[in-house]
């Protein structure tokens, strides 16, 4: 059956055409993003749910949307989603970073030639009737030093307008290496040279506990006397009080704000001064903006619920289209290594560690540890998916570190997951086969070469004859039928586990048969989606 896609706010028609092309059911119900019982009533029936910012994705609606499996939203904000919750359930929150980039961009650059001549007060005095020439003195952009916050998509696109403007620009990036920001013409900075050396300042960071707050009253004070701030960012980032005085003292020369602490802004410490430019969150305000993010929304929904490709995703490792067919068998083998230990544990879990061994140490192993960890939690909360489980990990407080290295051994690639918990270690190691389907190489330290069935026992026993003869027999006079049997030890004599797929499910009555006998240590029934 085809995936449903609810979209409950104003999308074009060839975005929802796109839905169509590729395979999805669309149902385009714009008016809903504003009839929030409506949409709660309703929401369990769609797979995924496309957005702009009237509609609230709040923790109330998400627990309704039992089905669903991706919100995507047309446009950066995801204020109006509550990501949390969604992570929770398993909901992959997606979003359109750069639909809207050039747009903001532009926007910033406006602010800044609107703040540096005026321009807003002096059309103002002129419609009045009034030829105030000499009051409205303004400063020349080029040959300026702009200081970027930043340099990220949108940050970067800034730099460069501002380089053909003629402007030296000065970018505060922890992320940005010194090769990329001589790639693109900038002077790489820390946050402090910038404030001292900046004419005019512009912001294009996230909001995150980092960069809360970033132009506070303490770093204000630092600035270059009769700075120009522009802020198309993010509201909060800027101290607007703290700005306010900055400003009103002469030590800020003018500031341009697209966006606010308190939004709808109805007021601001900000609104009346001189020479402030405000906007009410344009950014993203233009034609081709809004077109773009409808588009781009609809693409990668529909990638994602038709390919399994994962772009833009805030709770989730990206899985590009390209990428997904040659990551899926090793999702698959990641999620069976979780879900053999998950069903082996039986102590609270204090680390994981994850060794990715030659090629699969190229791939894209953050979805993969995703898919890992997914397995291991699955025993215990059955409806755990990439999405939550690392979610979950983290609030148990688990330590989980991946380990990356060139290939070791007669494989060109595995992985090896150890868990850790009070009482003991326990290691699986597996890899995939050129058909595709999901193998056991080691288990506690003793290699064997295992296929993975849907249903199988693991037995842990003492090296000793007949313990082949006796399992077999065991079993056979139970009708249990046996697909495949998989031996290995650690020496002679010492300590060995057997691996066998079997046909169906076992009843607990032929695995006590089986412990009964004292040289087996362990008989454990294990399942796995195969599939």
């Amino acid at each position: 059956m085809a995936p449903r896609v609810l979209v409950s706010d104003e999308l074009s028609e060839t975005a929802v055409q796109i839905f169509r092309d590729r395979g999805v059911e669309v149902d385009f119900q714009p008016q809903l993003g504003k009839d929030k019982d409506k949409l709660a009533e309703i929401i369990g029936n769609y797979d995924g749910l496309a957005i702009r910012s009237a509609t609230k994705a709040t923790e109330k609606l998400i627990a309704a949307a039992t089905n669903l499996k991706v919100i995507g939203r047309a446009g950066i904000g995801v204020d109006n989603v509550d990501i949390p919750a969604a992570s929770r359930r398993g909901i992959i929150v997606m979003n359109t970073p750069f639909g809207n980039s050039i747009t903001t961009a532009e926007h910033a650059i406006a602010l800044m030639f609107a703040v540096a001549r005026q321009l807003p007060q002096a059309d103002v005095s002129t419609q009045a009737g009034k030829w105030e020439k000499s009051k409205f003195m303004g400063v020349e952009i080029t040959g300026k030093m702009l200081g970027v916050i930043g340099a990220g998509n949108i940050g970067g696109i800034v730099c460069k307008k501002a380089i053909g403007l003629g402007m030296h620009v000065l970018a505060y990036d922890p992320f940005l290496s010194n090769e990329r920001a001589r790639e693109m013409g900038v002077t790489k900075v820390e946050l402090d040279e910038l404030l001292a050396k900046a004419d005019f300042i512009t912001l294009h960071v996230p909001m995150t506990d980092k960069t809360r707050g970033i132009l506070g009253r303490e770093n204000l004070a630092k600035t270059k006397p009769g700075v120009r701030i522009i802020n198309c960012a993010r509201g909060g980032l800027v101290d607007e009080a703290a700005l306010a005085d900055a400003i009103k003292s002469g030590h800020v020369a003018g500031a341009g704000f697209d966006v606010f602490e308190v939004e709808p802004a109805k007021e601001s410490p900000l609104f009346g001064l001189p020479n402030v430019v405000c906007t009410p969150h344009l950014g993203a305000s233009t034609t081709e903006a809004q077109e773009n993010v409808a588009l781009q929304v609809a693409e990668q929904m529909s990638d994602y619920l038709v390919k399994g490709a994962v772009s833009n995703a805030i709770n989730m490792p990206s899985i590009t289209a390209e990428e997904a067919p040659l990551l899926k068998p090793f999702i698959r083998l990641a999620d069976v290594l979780g879900s053999f230990a998950g069903q082996m544990t039986e102590n609270p879990i204090k680390e994981i560690e994850i060794l990715y061994d030659g090629v699969t140490s190229g791939m894209n192993t953050k979805a993969l540890t995703s898919a890992l960890l997914a397995g291991l939690i699955r025993p215990q909360v059955a409806d755990v998916n990439m999405v939550s489980a690392p979610i979950m990990i983290k609030e148990k407080g688990v330590i989980v570190s991946e380990v990356k290295r060139d290939k070791t051994g007669v494989y060109d690639g595995y992985i090896k997951l150890t868990v850790t918990t009070e009482k003991q270690s326990r290691s699986i190691a597996g890899t995939v086969f050129s058909d595709g389907k999901p193998r056991f190489i080691q288990i506690k330290g003793i290699n064997m070469d295992a296929d993975v069935g849907a249903n199988m026992i693991y037995i842990s026993n003492t090296d000793v004859p007949g313990m082949i003869g006796f399992m077999g027999t065991t079993l056979g006079n139970a009708k249990v039928n046996i697909a495949n049997f998989q031996l290995g030890r650690d020496q002679e004599g010492g300590d060995a586990i057997a691996l066998l797929y079997v046909d169906g499910p076992v009843e607990q009555a032929v695995l006590d048969q089986l412990t009964a006998n004292p040289a087996i240590k362990q008989a454990k029934p294990l399942t796995f989606n195969i599939d």
